[in-house]
C-alpha cells in the first residue's frame, strides 16, 4: 500500500472533491500555461514554485498563492493539476495560481521545521515563514508578466498556518488573506494537543510519515510510506503498545523529530510559546477572512483564536469571521447540507462559496463587486440558520449557568444541600472509546455523532435537563466548572455538551434509513483538559488525593440552538481513547510512564451548596 498515509492526509487536507474535479484537468491545460521556478530566498535557499498563468494575455490578473507542506504535485511543466483554487468557480474567475513547496518539503531546498518560530529580537533568526512568503511575493510581482500587482493567500489546515504567517510584516502587494482551519496552537487546542493532552491517534498517524527524514528534495512519487495497521483496530494497537516511550522505540525510531520534541516539551514552555503565531498578529494590514468549521476535528480552536487575536491586537483591522457546520475543509468539499446523521436544511457550503470566498478575493484583488460581509458570519445548527454579528463572541449575548445535581439532573438552580456528590471509578486500562464500534480510523464524524454508545457506562457521568419549554441558543465558549475529588494525583477531564432529541422526533439521518433518531444524543461540543494543567499550562500541579478541588474545562465556541422539546445533556468522563492518550492518574511525565503506572482512580463530582459544579455559557 504505497504511500498510504500520504494519501490519507492529502485527502484530509485537500478532500475527495479534488478527486472529483480531476476531469477539469483538460480545462486547466486549455486555459493556463504552467511554469516551474526555484525562487531564491534571502538566505540563498530555493523554494520550488509551480505557477499557472492564464493563456488570455489581454488583461492583467491578481495572484492567488498557496504555500503548502503537502506537495504541489504533479511535477513537470507538462503535467497539470486536475483543478486550481478551492473550487470550480475560483478556477474560472481569472487568477494567476501559484503553489509553493515550503522550505524543506518535497522539491524545495532547506530544512523543514514544524510551525517554524517567527523571527524576534530575542531569537535572532535570519528567516521564518513570513520572510519566505515576503520574498516569494516580491519575486512574483516583479517577474510574472500580466500580474496586476495584487496578491491573495489562502490555505486550509497547515496551509492555513502559512496564510496566517503571511500577515506578519506583510509584503505591500499582499491585499487579501484567508486562513482557513488554520493550524494555530499545537498545545492548547489544535491537532496534536487539546488542553495539554496528546491527541495520540492523530499525532502518531500523521507524524509517522509527515516528519520522516528527507535528505534531499524529492517528488511525491518518492515520498515515505505510511504506517499500515495490520489488525485494523486502533484501540487494540494502542492498548497492546501502552507507553509513549514504547511507541517511539518500536514504531517511530526512523526518526520522527517532532515526536521527540513532544516528549521534551510536555508543558507549555518556550518551545511552544515560540511557535504560537497568534502572539505576532500585530499591525495587520491586508484584509483577512478567517474560515472554520464548527465540527472540525483538527482546527476548530485555531479558526476562532486567530480571528479573536487579530481583533484584540489591531484597532483598525479589516478582518471577518465565517464559521459553518463543517468538518475540516468542508466548506469547499461538498454541498454542506448535512454532516454525519445531522441535516442542516440548506447547502451551507454552496452558500459560503457564493457569498464569501470568491467575492472576498474578487473585491480586494480585482476591485469587483461590493463585498459587505458582516464582522462575524456564523451558522447555527439546531435552528439551521445563518446569523450576522458585529462582534464574536456576541456582546449582547446573556450569560447563563446550568448546574449539575443529584439524580443526574441539569438545572438552573444549584443544590441547597451539603456533602452531595456522585462517586465512580475510572480505569485507564478499560478506557472510554471516543467513537462507536471497532475503531478502524479516526472518523471526522465523531465531532457530531450520537453519544448513546457510552451513556450507560459506569465511568461516564450523565446529567440532563428536563424537556425544554422553549428554544435555547448557545453562542460562544462553554466553561465547565467542576468541584471534584479523587484518589489519584492527576486525571483527565472530558466534558461533552449534547443535544438530546425527543422520543417523538421525526428527524432522519442522511446516512442510513435504519439509524434511530428519536433519543439521539448529538454531540455539540466535547473537549479535554489534562488535570495537572488546571491552573497553568506552563506549571503543572498535582492533585491532593481526596481533597475537593476546582477544575475548569474551557470548550471551544459553539453556535447551536437546542430546540423546544429537546434536552441538554452533559457527560463527564476521564478517558477518550485512543483519540487522546491515557493519563496514568499519577502526577508524572507521561512520556516516561511504564505500563504498570496506569492506575484506577476513584472520582467524586460534588454538587452541593458549598461546592457546586456547573456549565457556563452565553445565550442569544
Amino acid at each position: 500500500m504505497k504511500n498510504l498515509l500520504i494519501v490519507w492526509f492529502l485527502i484530509a487536507i485537500f478532500g475527495t472533491q479534488a478527486m472529483a474535479q480531476a476531469p477539469n484537468a483538460d480545462y486547466v491545460k486549455q486555459h493556463y500555461d504552467k511554469i516551474e521556478k526555484q525562487i531564491t530566498m534571502r538566505d540563498g535557499v530555493k523554494l520550488f514554485t509551480s505557477i499557472y498563468i492564464p493563456k488570455d494575455k489581454s488583461k492583467k490578473y491578481p495572484i492567488l498563492l498557496n504555500r503548502t507542506p503537502y506537495t504541489v504535485a504533479p511535477y513537470g511543466e507538462d503535467k497539470y493539476k486536475g483543478s486550481l483554487g478551492s473550487y470550480l468557480e475560483v478556477m474560472k474567475a481569472g487568477y494567476i495560481f501559484v503553489y509553493q513547496d515550503v522550505r524543506g518539503k518535497w522539491m524545495s531546498e532547506g530544512t523543514f521545521e514544524d510551525i517554524r518560530p517567527t523571527r524576534t529580537k530575542e531569537n535572532k533568526h535570519q528567516i521564518d515563514e513570513s520572510t519566505d512568503t515576503y520574498d516569494t511575493i516580491d519575486w512574483l510581482v516583479k517577474n510574472l508578466s500580466n500580474n496586476n500587482g495584487k496578491v491573495g493567500i489562502y490555505g486550509i489546515s497547515y496551509p492555513g498556518f502559512y496564510s496566517t504567517v503571511s500577515l506578519v510584516g506583510s509584503h505591500p502587494a499582499l491585499k487579501a488573506v484567508s486562513p482557513q482551519a488554520p493550524v494555530t496552537d499545537w498545545f492548547i487546542g489544535d491537532d496534536f494537543h487539546h488542553g495539554g493532552a496528546l491527541f495520540l491517534m492523530d499525532a502518531f498517524r500523521f507524524m509517522y510519515t509527515f516528519d520522516a527524514p528527507r535528505p534531499k528534495p524529492i517528488t511525491n512519487e518518492h515520498g515515505p510510506k505510511g504506517f499500515e495497521l495490520k489488525s485494523k483496530d486502533w484501540s487494540k494497537f494502542f492498548l497492546d503498545n501502552p507507553t509513549l516511550s514504547g511507541i517511539k522505540k518500536d514504531y517511530l525510531d526512523h526518526t520522527v523529530k517532532f515526536w521527540d520534541n513532544l516528549a521534551k516539551h510536555s508543558t507549555l514552555d518556550s518551545f511552544w510559546q515560540a511557535r504560537t503565531i497568534t502572539h505576532h498578529l500585530n499591525d495587520v494590514k491586508p484584509a483577512v477572512m478567517v474560515v472554520g468549521g464548527l465540527y472540525d476535528a483538527e482546527d476548530t480552536y485555531g479558526a476562532f483564536e486567530t480571528y479573536k487575536q487579530i481583533e484584540q491586537r489591531n484597532k483598525n483591522n479589516n478582518s471577518i469571521l465565517v464559521m459553518g457546520p463543517w468538518f475540516h475543509g468542508g466548506w469547499v468539499r461538498g454541498k454542506g447540507d448535512s454532516f454525519g446523521d445531522i441535516r442542516f436544511g440548506q447547502e451551507t457550503s454552496t452558500y459560503y462559496q457564493k457569498n464569501f470566498e470568491l467575492p472576498f478575493f474578487n473585491y480586494y484583488l480585482k476591485g469587483e463587486g461590493d463585498f459587505k460581509a458582516a464582522e462575524a458570519n456564523v451558522f447555527f445548527t439546531g435552528s439551521n440558520e445563518w446569523h450576522a454579528f458585529d462582534t464574536w463572541p456576541v456582546k449582547t449575548a446573556k450569560p447563563q449557568d446550568l448546574y449539575l445535581n443529584e439524580g443526574g439532573k441539569l438545572s438552573k438552580a444549584a443544590s441547597s444541600g451539603d456533602n452531595k456528590f456522585v462517586e465512580y471509578t475510572s480505569d485507564p486500562n478499560k478506557p472510554v472509546p471516543f467513537q462507536e464500534g471497532t475503531i478502524t480510523s479516526r472518523t471526522r464524524e465523531y465531532m457530531i455523532a450520537d453519544q448513546r454508545f457510552v451513556a450507560n457506562r459506569p465511568d461516564v457521568m450523565v446529567f440532563e435537563t428536563d424537556v425544554l419549554n422553549e428554544d435555547l441558543t448557545m453562542a460562544g465558549p462553554i466553561v465547565a466548572d467542576l468541584s471534584i475529588a479523587m484518589t489519584g494525583t492527576d486525571a483527565d477531564f472530558i466534558v461533552k455538551v449534547i443535544d438530546v432529541y425527543p422520543d417523538s422526533s421525526s428527524a432522519t439521518s442522511p446516512v442510513a434509513k435504519d439509524i434511530v433518531m428519536p433519543g439521539y444524543q448529538m454531540l455539540v461540543r466535547g473537549e479535554i483538559l489534562r488535570g495537572k494543567f488546571r491552573n497553568s499550562f506552563s506549571n503543572p500541579e498535582p492533585f491532593k488525593p481526596n481533597a475537593i478541588t476546582q477544575v475548569k474545562v474551557t470548550l471551544p465556541d459553539v453556535a447551536h440552538t437546542f430546540k423546544k422539546g429537546h434536552k441538554i445533556m452533559v457527560q463527564v468522563q476521564h478517558t477518550w481513547f485512543p483519540l487522546a492518550d491515557r493519563n496514568p492518574n499519577q502526577f508524572m511525565d507521561i512520556y516516561k510512564a511504564k505500563a504498570s503506572d496506569y492506575l484506577k482512580n476513584t472520582h467524586r463530582i460534588y454538587f452541593d451548596q458549598a461546592h457546586p459544579s456547573k456549565i457556563s455559557f452565553s445565550t442569544l
